[in-house]
């Protein structure tokens, strides 16, 4: 069986800008689009950015929404932490390391786009800790 791929629907006030954070930023490869939506490739999965006429507002931390990508490669994460620095996109949260020495350590950042959507992008120093560690009441932190 071929792995499923996600999608994700996020809001957008302004294609052409999205476009621009996404693909000349992130380096997501650019889908279908109309003047009210873009279809992105998000590392092999479907993001599409629907506009819409509602104020954009930042929510307060990044708790509950933000999405994002679990790098099962450390130096594929440490090349988007770079990327991003050099493209100087908005980081809400620079990188930082989270539970270190536990099965769920793991080196983390976020960032904010045009339309206060925020994208966390993990590694894992366990693989197993993606989904394992039950025994671990760690999952994020308050901020």
């Amino acid at each position: 069986m071929t792995a499923p791929i996600f999608h994700l629907a996020i809001p957008i006030n302004d294609v052409n800008k999205a476009k621009d954070y996404y693909v000349n930023g992130l380096g997501c490869e650019l889908g279908r689009e109309s003047p009210h939506a873009v279809i992105l490739n998000f590392h092999g999965h479907q993001v599409v950015a629907h506009t819409t006429p509602e104020t954009l507002t930042p929510q307060k931390g990044i708790y509950p929404r933000h999405f994002g990508l679990i790098f099962p490669d450390e130096k594929d994460w440490e090349n988007l932490l770079k990327q991003a620095q050099e493209k100087q996109l908005k980081f809400y949260q620079d990188e930082k390391l989270r539970f270190p020495g536990k099965l769920t350590e793991h080196r983390t950042f976020f960032l904010e786009d045009p339309f206060h959507n925020y994208l966390e992008f993990k590694f894992y120093r366990h693989y197993e800790a993606i989904f394992g560690g039950r025994e671990m009441a760690e999952i994020g932190d308050r901020d």
